[in-house]
């Protein structure tokens, strides 16, 4: 197992075929304003390939891109709707398909309202990864060891994750509504960079 990091974009031939975990680092939580900083993203081989993008890039990231934008692979995140968000606004790509581990959880461990990857990986997985670094500085010109191992971990285990979560939407009878909401959403993260973010637009009001 190893953390590989690299500049402005994703080396080719790097990932396996198949399903990629994908997760974002970002300057803060509003799109727009907090810059994308890193992609991180594994093809549950054991590896993880992060992505730093400088102040300033142009996000060119072909290689990158190519993978994200690419519909035959499946997209693992862990609340997929801001990822997918920030990397349409910043890469213009939209990364789908879909898998959430988070819309997963809520929809099959209903006796909880914990649903934080470190929760899902304490319970599902039996193992332990620290938050320590989440609100730490990635737009620094360095990144620092923990920092990169904390965003390494964040799509670690999502390939795992999605295995045990399929089984329990399928026991739970859940597997088709949890499909149609990853299917949607793309649109989701479109409507909140069209400016609704919260607001629900299927309610009456």
């Amino acid at each position: 197992m190893a953390v590989h990091f690299h500049e402005e974009d994703l080396p080719e031939g790097v990932l396996a075929p198949g399903p990629v975990a994908v997760d974002t680092e970002t300057m803060g939580l509003i799109t727009r304003r907090d810059r994308l900083c890193v992609v991180q993203i594994s093809d549950g081989q054991g590896d993880e390939h992060l992505v730093r993008f400088a102040p300033g890039s142009s996000y060119d990231a072909p290689s990158l891109k190519a993978v994200l934008a690419d519909p035959a692979r499946l997209k693992l995140y862990h609340f997929a709707r801001f990822d997918l968000a920030a990397i349409q606004y910043y890469l213009g790509v939209m990364a789908a398909p879909v898998f959430c581990t988070k819309i997963a959880s809520k929809l099959t461990r209903t006796y909880t309202d914990r649903h934080g990857l470190k929760n899902l990986v304490s319970e599902l997985l039996g193992k332990e990864i620290s938050k320590q670094q989440q609100l730490s500085d990635w737009g620094a010109p360095e990144l620092t060891d923990p920092q990169r191992e904390y965003a390494a971990s964040d799509v670690r285990y999502l390939h795992q994750l999605q295995d045990v979560l399929v089984k329990r939407l399928a026991r739970e009878g859940r597997t088709e509504i949890a499909q149609a909401c990853f299917d949607f959403l793309p649109a989701r993260a479109l409507l909140d960079l069209a400016g609704w973010p919260e607001h629900d637009i299927f309610s009456h009001d």
